[in-house]
């Protein structure tokens, strides 16, 4: 497969061609970036030069510059496909802050503006053109298109086409017609999640298999990943709002059911956060005020099912919660990958209970798909549940899933800041094993716990359990260190959960159990950390807001930091004045860039990053006049 890595190079277009404008050019007038980042100049300069590939960076790595820039230097509209409505609207306002014309054609667009629309189109006077993929290929705008002069098509959130993809749209299936419709304009698929199978399946889809694959990497080093065991939900989950928060950041809490989101964006505004749930079940118009709010700059919490999250652009999400275990390694890299998109230090945490893992395997094993299709699935939920077990460093585990390693481990998750002890547990399962079944499969993790350290409750009296010979015999461990040692059997498979009567979902031996239990199969398991009130497992929740975290790119002292938060100021007005998300005005990084540096002049202040020629002349005089008071 041709593949192209960071430290490769590509040569630019073919200089008998008609001159074009440079894309180090474009990039420092329309953007104001001095420099690209890792590959985004050999996938401009392949794409300028005519070329196709497929791009696979992490969220925040730059992605939309590879299209953006080269949609700039070729003649024509550049088409970029987009999957919400929402995500193209924020995306058009981006660019018109950049002077760039561009326009979003979607089933929502009145009538008025769509002929509006296609009028510039027909005109030349449109050079990008966000679009829907089932608007793309419906209504006769494929046969307009073929009547314009078409610069290029980039098919954003690429593993929607392919149906391993943690978010897989039918409608995306569609766009393989472009490669037979419009085989010499370049196309660019772009994704920033997918395993080497879901690679296969964009390539094949879009007619890329002989286009190049431009790996960045997947690593998003400014994350610092976190899991536990979900003890006390709400208590841990208040820890790790109150260490992670920052004052103008906002945060985000994945939810699995619509109830769990609306219920916990209750009880956090009951804490005095300002929380908001978002669901499918929403009305359309409240997703898209949710949506608009959450985009608009507060600091705000967005508890959420995973129907909300793709293409958020916003780069200040702080921290990401998820309170219980995602099905696969890509959807949740995904999911945390919305944090920390403005480079500076994030933080994210996983919360997960072996019913979690139980119910995951459930609905594979029940689901009509085909026996092939349940395989992956079945060997992504082990990666998954891997990841969470893990007792070594989780990035590198996370990273290969993507076919990928570091080779060394990161230092920014939980498990590598405070390594756990492994132990021998064999001992350890066969005493909860033999308890399991000598109660007889009937009954839950607290009841077979109980057991073990000798609780005398009502319902151990009622079943006589206090008479059996596993009763009492693991006070050594404690309740606490007998439930890890029944979730870490439960992720490796040597027990399982089912639904049993009256008593709920109860522990149940499988084919692993009896290896076990006859010292066929020893065991390695993680050493459980006591809990802290309130908070979880680990001292890394426990601590409050970390010292080291950087309000902005740069170091600021007391009075740039004054003036720092007056350039917010100014930011938060002119935004609400254009009803659009602060971001797209400048992001916190330029903002900060300039209060360090205090430039006196336009000159000065056009080489500040982010400040391009369209920002400079829109926002220069007023930038100056606040530094000048």
């Amino acid at each position: 497969m041709p593949d192209i890595t960071a430290a490769a190079t590509r040569p630019g277009p073919d200089p008998a061609q008609d001159p074009a404008p440079d894309p180090g050019t474009v990039l420092h007038r329309v953007f104001g970036h001095a420099g690209f980042r890792g590959l985004q100049e050999q996938v401009i300069r392949h794409v300028a030069g005519g070329g196709s590939g497929l791009v696979l960076m992490p969220t925040g790595g730059g992605k939309s510059l590879c299209y953006q820039v080269p949609a700039l230097c070729r003649p024509g509209i550049a088409v970029v496909v987009s999957p919400l409505i929402a995500l193209m609207e924020d995306q058009v306002a981006a660019m018109r802050q950049q002077g760039v014309a561009a326009g979003a054609l979607h089933s929502e667009l009145p009538e008025e503006e769509r002929r509006a629309l296609r009028r510039q189109m027909r005109d030349g006077a449109l050079k990008l053109l966000y679009v829907s993929p089932e608007r793309l290929v419906m209504d006769g705008t494929l046969d307009d298109l073929a009547a314009r002069r078409l610069a290029l098509f980039a098919i954003d959130e690429a593993h929607c086409v392919s149906q391993w993809g943690h978010h897989f749209r039918a409608e995306y299936r569609n766009l393989g017609v472009l490669a037979t419709r419009f085989p010499e304009i370049p196309r660019l698929a772009l994704t920033a999640t997918a395993d080497p199978r879901t690679v296969e399946d964009i390539r094949r889809q879009l007619g890329l298999a002989d286009a190049l694959v431009f790996r960045g990497g997947f690593d998003r080093p400014n994350i610092r990943i976190e899991a536990a065991p979900r003890e006390s939900e709400r208590g841990q989950l208040r820890a790790f709002v109150r260490a992670a928060s920052d004052r103008s950041g906002a945060g985000i809490v994945y939810c699995g059911s619509r109830a769990r989101a609306e219920q916990t964006a209750e009880w956090l505004r009951a804490d005095g956060h300002d929380a908001m749930a978002f669901h499918a079940g929403m009305e359309a118009a409240d997703k898209r005020a949710a949506h608009r709010r959450f985009a608009g700059g507060d600091a705000v919490i967005m508890c959420a099912t995973i129907a909300f999250g793709m293409g958020i652009d916003r780069p200040d999400v702080r921290w990401v919660a998820h309170l219980s275990l995602p099905a696969t390694p890509e959807g949740w890299y995904q999911e945390i990958g919305r944090a920390g998109r403005d480079g500076l230090p994030a933080r994210a945490l996983l919360l997960y209970a072996a019913g979690d893992i139980a119910l995951a395997r459930h609905r594979i094993a029940e689901s009509p798909a085909p026996d092939e299709q349940k395989r992956i699935e079945r060997g992504r939920l082990e990666a998954m549940i891997g990841v969470a077990e893990a007792a070594t460093c989780r990035r590198r585990l996370l990273l290969r899933c993507f076919g990928e390693d570091p080779g060394r481990d990161c230092g920014n998750c939980d498990v590598c800041l405070h390594p756990p002890r492994r132990y021998d547990g064999t001992v350890a399962a066969q005493k909860l094993l033999s308890a399991v079944l000598r109660t007889g499969q009937r009954f839950g993790a607290n009841h077979v716990v109980d057991v073990l350290v000798g609780r005398l409750t009502p319902r151990i009296a009622q079943f006589g359990h206090d008479r059996l010979p596993t009763f009492g015999v693991g006070r050594e461990l404690g309740a606490e260190g007998w439930r890890g040692v029944a979730r870490q059997l439960v992720a490796q498979g040597v027990l399982d959960l089912e639904e049993v009567g009256e008593h709920g979902h109860a522990l149940v031996a499988t084919d692993q159990t009896r290896p076990v239990l006859r010292g066929e199969a020893p065991l390695m398991l993680r050493e459980e950390r006591p809990t802290a009130t309130g908070g979880r497992p680990g001292r890394s929740l426990r601590r409050e807001r970390d010292p080291d975290r950087p309000r902005a790119s740069v170091a600021l002292g007391e009075a740039d930091e004054a003036l720092f938060e007056t350039l917010r100021e100014w930011r938060r007005a002119e935004a609400q004045s254009q009803a659009v998300p602060p971001y797209l005005i400048f992001h916190d990084r330029t903002l900060a860039e300039i209060a360090a540096r205090r430039p006196a002049s336009e000159a000065a202040l056009a080489e500040v990053p982010g400040v391009g020629a369209s920002k400079l002349e829109r926002y220069g005089a007023a930038l100056l006049r606040i530094l000048r008071d």
